[in-house]
């Protein structure tokens, strides 16, 4: 059984690329071929422009990599020795490796846990401590495996910031990301690949991919009560308009179905002209989750968000 077949990939530089599928799809394999850590059986993978066959230790110098649920180094080691160990495998002046340290400790906010032992932190403190870890080399590229796996909302939130903040400190730097969480692709992603079975079934901007499935975005609007709906006519962009009167509230609700998602601010700017005033608002769109499930037919079992 083949783990990847005719995978066809190219990741600008400076590009936050995420890789999006169910267990087994490839996702993890393809990462450890491109780390150097696998070697392909067949076909050409070239990271950073270095032949991952012939020139692993090229790439090994310029990359880095983390991955969710994964052990933080040495339990008897304090946090701080441990990433200190790690940064002088890579051959980082100490002073250099301290200001790091230090420095990445405080944005991932480990700091008051840098001198405690690695076996006491917990699951969401030993995945910030792989975090500061992963990113002291300052790597052309990171590999980023499921990084927020089984973290909490507010662990999750502070890493995926981080990984913004990061990417934007310096254009050429460049990220490849899998996730099972739909939502973090979607805002993290310049561009995310579909994978399954080791086949790759898609591959655009998260916008793109979610104009695939020809689902309608749907504006609703509820509004204070009105006897005419004239001023939400023939507006650009709209492609459907109906309304329905609640007496017992004393609301309209007006249902839009857009082709232009610029016809937003129009329609808001009518409900005055009206005489009325916005009650609620709701939109509804494609999200990545429903691409996924139409190309793979399933969700991501026991991962969904």
């Amino acid at each position: 059984m083949k783990a990847l077949n005719d995978v066809n990939l190219t990741i600008n530089e400076g590009e936050l690329f995420g890789l999006l599928g169910p267990n087994g799809a490839g996702k993890t394999t393809l990462i450890k071929i491109l780390c150097t850590l696998l070697l392909p059986t067949s076909g050409e993978a070239k990271v950073l422009g270095y032949d991952v066959q012939k020139e692993t230790n090229s790439i090994r110098q310029k990359i880095n990599m983390v991955s969710g649920g994964e052990t933080s180094g040495y339990g008897l080691l304090t946090v701080r020795e441990n990433i200190w160990l790690f940064s002088q495998l890579y051959g980082i002046p100490t002073k250099e490796a301290n200001r790091r340290i230090e420095m990445l400790m405080k944005e991932l906010k480990l700091e008051h846990k840098m001198n405690s032992k690695v076996r006491t932190l917990s699951t969401g403190l030993r995945q910030k401590a792989n975090m500061v870890r992963g990113f002291m080399t300052d790597p052309d590229l990171i590999f980023l495996d499921e990084p927020t796996l089984g973290l909490d909302v507010n662990a999750s939130r502070l890493i995926r910031d981080f990984i913004k903040k990061w990417m934007s400190e310096k254009p050429t730097r460049t990220m490849l990301l899998t996730t099972h969480y739909m939502v973090e692709a979607d805002e993290l992603c310049d561009r995310v690949a579909i994978i399954n079975d080791g086949r790759v079934l898609a591959c655009d901007t998260p916008q793109n991919l979610k104009r695939l499935i020809h689902q309608d975005a749907v504006l609703k609007l509820e509004i204070k009560q009105v006897a005419e709906v004239s001023a939400f006519r023939n507006i650009p962009g709209v492609r459907n308009f109906t309304h329905d009167q609640n007496i017992a509230t004393g609301t309209t609700m007006l249902k839009f179905i857009l082709d232009d998602e610029a016809a937003v601010a129009d329609i808001v700017a009518a409900v005055p002209k009206s005489g009325s005033r916005i009650v609620s608002v709701e939109k509804t769109e494609p999200t990545l989750e429903d691409v996924f499930v139409t190309l793979v037919g399933r969700g991501l079992t026991n991962h969904e968000v």
